[in-house]
């Protein structure tokens, strides 16, 4: 099974969060993701960069607290509102209600939002450090 290590240090807000995940998955590709949970979700279904080959592989992300921090309500609620600054890109009903819930205090963060991703795949192991 193939390891791979995010740096969470490294992360300061979701376009980091990108630069992360292109520096380690996209060497050696003439493109780079693209900062949407749709475009890491679609990383770990493997098929190119450095997953290309693997079936299996476990990412560790060290610093995770401090990743869940960057990534979290303060730029959870940036990266919301950005996207309700785009009428008609976006389901403005669904994004006002998740703003809502981050702000009450029961909504998902953007690291949340990755973590589900990562969930999603199973064939991929996630270690938090």
């Amino acid at each position: 099974m193939a390891e791979y290590v995010i740096e969470g240090g490294r992360i300061g807000g979701i376009p980091d969060l990108y630069v992360e995940l292109n520096r380690l998955f996209m060497t050696g590709e003439d493109w780079q993701l693209g900062a949407s949970l749709d475009a890491l979700d679609d990383l770990l279904y493997g098929g190119y960069g450095a997953l290309a080959e693997d079936d299996a592989v476990r990412i560790v992300w060290r610093d995770a607290a401090h990743s869940r921090d960057a990534l979290g309500v303060a730029e959870t609620e940036r990266w919301l509102r950005g996207k309700l600054a785009q009428p008609g890109t976006f389901r403005a009903d669904d994004l006002q209600g998740q703003l809502d819930d981050l702000l009450a205090g029961t909504g998902a963060t953007y690291f949340d939002h990755v973590l589900e991703v990562f969930a999603g795949h199973p064939g991929v192991t996630l270690d938090l450090r």
